[in-house]
């Protein structure tokens, strides 16, 4: 068994973990040790409420020039199963979760080559202008990287375009994972890990604050998870812009990868609980809110996480395409009353938030 104690120390004392640290934490078959730490962690950081967000998810498109190799969702244009959804259906979308009491809109899809910064933006503005009270979390730093390039504007401008729109936040898709080895091996095409930093650094230069994400459980190896981590965790001491980091689980079916015997299985529950405490020690200080989401990890593994660093569940998502392509198994949509009763369980407090982390109700 690996020796933790010098590890045990420094999170006791709150000290920074460093890149030698989150190896030995990854290499590490102690998840026992390595998910109490994360939870006393947790606990003395956030307490015991857990997050939840009354949310929508809206995809708007599948059509990607990207063509990812851990990506099921994607077709290209007149491929079976292509869709581009119109303004009007995006707007039928919107007042369903309007009228299921969502307050937070999460709008991501793909990189089409046909549509025009205009539609983008043009669907902030319609849904602001109907629906003004909710929250729109749309575009990862990939959407405004490529609506930078085909509007012939830079990153900032787009940004402050769809500001001006209605736009309160960006989602923390399209991180992936960082190492640019890796990154080429599994989304060559896709901006690199620099630019998604820097476009969110942007971001957060204008007051949009944003979630972030790694992809693990496909290609990359241990150095890779701490590499993109602390990466950002350096970004974070410089702008306090991240409000939450999400691990996100591989699903392979259907993708490149498992189509070509690359990778075959998406990782085991020990990766997923290790990967979440893991996270919440080496962000310790800088990242307070660490997902478990359910959509990509499953009802039951989620609650475990819990025990385990994490502190937000996510929502009740009500429609989610992109992990459902890939095989996941969970429901699109998880009521209310469900979210409450699976943190109750787990004997935590459940408290909806705001899209910022405001508190609207402890159950």
């Amino acid at each position: 068994m690996e020796d933790l104690s010098t590890i045990i120390n420094k999170v006791q004392s709150s000290e920074e973990l460093d890149f030698e640290d989150g190896l030995l934490l990854m290499r590490s078959r102690n998840l026992s040790l390595i998910g109490a730490l994360a939870d006393n962690v947790r606990k003395k950081t956030v307490g015991d409420q857990v997050m939840f967000v009354t949310n929508c998810h809206i995809n708007y498109s599948n059509v990607c020039n990207s063509k990812c190799k851990f990506c099921a969702y994607f077709r290209e244009e007149g491929q079976n199963g292509a869709f581009t959804l119109s303004i009007d259906e995006i707007m039928e979308k919107a007042e369903k979760a309007s009228i299921m009491g969502a307050t937070e809109l999460h709008i991501v899809g793909s990189l089409n080559p046909r549509l025009p910064f205009e539609y983008y933006e043009e669907i902030l503005i319609k849904i602001h202008e109907k629906y003004p009270a909710f929250s729109l979390k749309a575009y990862t730093a990939v959407e405004i990287a490529h609506l930078s390039q085909i509007s012939g504007m830079s990153v900032r401008e787009v940004l402050l375009r769809l500001k001006k729109a209605g736009l309160t936040g960006l989602p923390g898709g399209g991180g992936e994972i960082f190492n640019e080895k890796t990154r080429k091996q599994v989304c060559p095409d896709k901006i690199s890990g620099e630019r998604w930093l820097k476009v969110m650094e942007t971001a957060h230069g204008l007051g949009i604050k944003s979630n972030a994400t790694m992809l693990y459980g496909h290609i990359e190896i241990h150095g890779d998870i701490v590499d993109h981590i602390l990466r950002i965790r350096q970004l974070q001491k410089k702008t306090r812009g991240f409000q939450a980091f999400i691990p996100l689980r591989f699903h392979p079916d259907n993708t490149y990868l498992q189509k070509n015997g690359i990778v075959t299985e998406g990782p085991t529950g020990f990766d997923d609980l290790k990967t979440i405490a893991v996270a919440r020690l080496l962000l310790n200080g800088y990242i307070n809110n660490i997902k478990s989401y359910w959509v990509m990890l499953g009802e039951k593994m989620s609650q475990i996480a819990l025990s385990y660093g994490a502190n937000d569940i996510d929502g009740t998502v009500m429609e989610e395409r992109i992990t459902h392509a890939a095989g996941g198994a969970a429901p699109e949509y998880m009521p209310k009353d469900r979210i409450i009763h699976l943190i109750r369980n787990a004997g935590r407090i459940p408290v909806e938030r705001t899209s910022n982390y405001e508190i609207i109700r402890e159950y």
